[in-house]
């Protein structure tokens, strides 16, 4: 259940960080609304799932996602780059996030 916790705060950093972009283009209520409330529940879930997750694990993992979210959102919301140099790289912080789950 931590694994899902931990999965659920990934996904909660990237709504944050797609929140820090709302609020660059409009300043509105909502798009803080993303930001604060993304990376508040980004961080009660990761502390939630460091209970049985070693940190350095839960750390790592929590930044891959959020690293990998952020940029593949920002390739199918925001038309970045698509290169084929760019998802490798993504593909490799997967690989990495992926090794650390199955050897703790």
């Amino acid at each position: 259940m931590d694994w899902f916790f931990l999965i659920a705060a990934g996904v909660s950093e990237v709504i944050g960080v797609m929140g820090i972009n709302k609020v660059n283009q409009q300043r509105t209520i909502t798009s803080f609304t993303w930001l604060i409330g993304g990376f508040i529940l980004s961080f009660a879930l990761l502390s939630i799932a460091m209970q049985t997750i070693p940190m350095s694990t839960a750390y790592a993992v929590w930044t891959g996602i959020g690293t990998v979210g952020s940029a593949l959102a920002g390739m199918f919301f925001y038309n970045e780059s698509k290169d084929w140099r760019r998802l490798l790289f993504i593909a490799m912080i997967l690989c990495a996030a992926i090794g650390l789950k199955l050897i703790s």
